[in-house]
């Protein structure tokens, strides 16, 4: 009676019991728990694998494989927007690392390091805007003040504007959308007010987790690191510890590059009193981080507004911005990124292009130092795997 008194306790009734008064299989395992248990490994040593080649094991497998891709391949497709901006400030932490690197060996604590890196980008991040807004206002106050004027121009049937408004009434049309709004074009605005919104929100959580990722890069390249093999992992570490180097270097390269082409480009603005100097120097250093055709955008824009003063200023502009891209393209980059990042024209080329089709601007901006990381491990690793097979 009192075996079945025993057998009929639930795990309920064991809760609270010491250890010496439960019995069994279940008495024997905790006598080996404690056993393996050290202090080395508080919960013992790992046990040896599962039959791979079992039946039961080779179903179950085949089974998760299937789950998890097909998972995998939904989770891509719904989180594609938010992996997006973890992967851009992911490629912002590495490109500032060198900076806190050296910070730290100078003796400053890490967080401290962070913290003057953070500072410095709001300081000069609140100095673009504050060279930005004032312009802008400038001109928006102007445009409206000038309304009346070029809607007067629009009645005028002597003046080519006037022409062009009564061949495609655009006088008539301008004052049926101002007095009765389209809803399209209300839905537009709303959609324009909800784009702004969405990059500023992106932006804080890029600026974000670019802090979280710099704070804690260490520990984040060792996990990176315990992914790979033991008897991998020393090569695996030369060769991760390259790519993160050549990507930093890019970052850094490519930011003095482009502070070089606004301050140049600002010289050049005042000397020949192209209006706005100080916004499209901004422009044209922000258009200078994306490459090939960045500064090539930025040299249409500004062309056109020096168009305004005269035609000859604007030819000496556009001369002015096509001997700059020689010199960026073979002197200033090759000196300031070429021995970090070697990629060949023709694969930086393609990699632009490519990296803009998948990610737009962004896929743009990392094509380059991924290229490069892609011709790093195809060099040490498919390479030398195809010579000695």
């Amino acid at each position: 009676m009192a075996a079945s008194a025993a057998d009929s306790e639930g795990p309920d009734d064991l809760v609270g019991q010491p250890r010496d008064a439960i019995t069994g299989p279940v008495a024997d395992a905790e006598a080996v728990a404690e056993r393996i248990s050290s202090e080395e490994r508080p919960l013992g040593p790992p046990g040896k694998p599962m039959n791979k080649r079992s039946p039961f094991f080779v179903g179950m497998a085949a089974a998760a494989g299937a789950a998890v891709t097909a998972g995998a391949v939904w989770f891509l497709f719904i989180a594609s927007g938010t992996l997006v901006l973890i992967g851009v400030a992911l490629f912002a932490a590495i490109g500032l690392e060198p900076v806190a690197s050296w910070l730290v060996r100078h003796g400053l604590p890490r967080p401290l390091a962070v913290t003057v890196i953070v500072v410095g980008g709001l300081g000069l991040a609140a100095g673009f805007f504050a060279a930005l807004i004032p312009p802008l206002v400038e001109q928006a106050v102007r445009f409206i003040d000038q309304v009346p004027e070029y809607l007067a121009r629009l009645g005028d049937r002597s003046s080519w504007l006037g022409q062009v408004s009564a061949r495609f009434d655009l006088q008539q049309r301008l004052q049926s959308t101002f007095s009765d709004p389209n809803p399209a074009l209300v839905s537009g605005l709303l959609g324009s007010g909800r784009a702004v919104l969405g990059t500023l929100t992106d932006t804080l959580i890029v600026l974000v987790l670019t802090i979280y990722f710099l704070a804690d890069f260490p520990r984040l390249r060792a996990t990176i690191y315990r992914f790979v093999p033991h008897t991998r992992r020393p090569r695996a570490i030369l060769i991760g510890d390259q790519i993160f180097a050549k990507v930093g270097s890019y970052v850094l390269g490519n930011v003095v590059i482009s502070i070089i082409a606004g301050v140049l480009g600002f010289i050049w603005f005042t000397i020949f009193g192209i209006p706005y100097p100080v916004l499209l120097a901004l422009l044209l250093a922000v258009l200078d981080l994306i490459p090939v055709i960045g500064a090539i955008i930025a040299g249409v824009v500004v062309s056109l507004t020096a168009l305004t003063v005269s035609w000859p200023v604007c030819l000496a502009t556009v001369g002015f911005f096509i001997v700059y891209r020689f010199v960026e393209d073979y002197l200033l980059t090759p000196k300031i990124i070429g021995r970090f990042v070697d990629v060949p024209a023709l694969v930086t080329v393609v990699a632009v292009v490519l990296g803009g089709v998948l990610l737009g601007i962004v896929g743009a901006l990392v094509a380059i130092p991924v290229a490069a990381a892609v011709l790093l491990f195809v060099r040490e690793i498919v390479f030398h795997r195809l010579d000695h097979s």
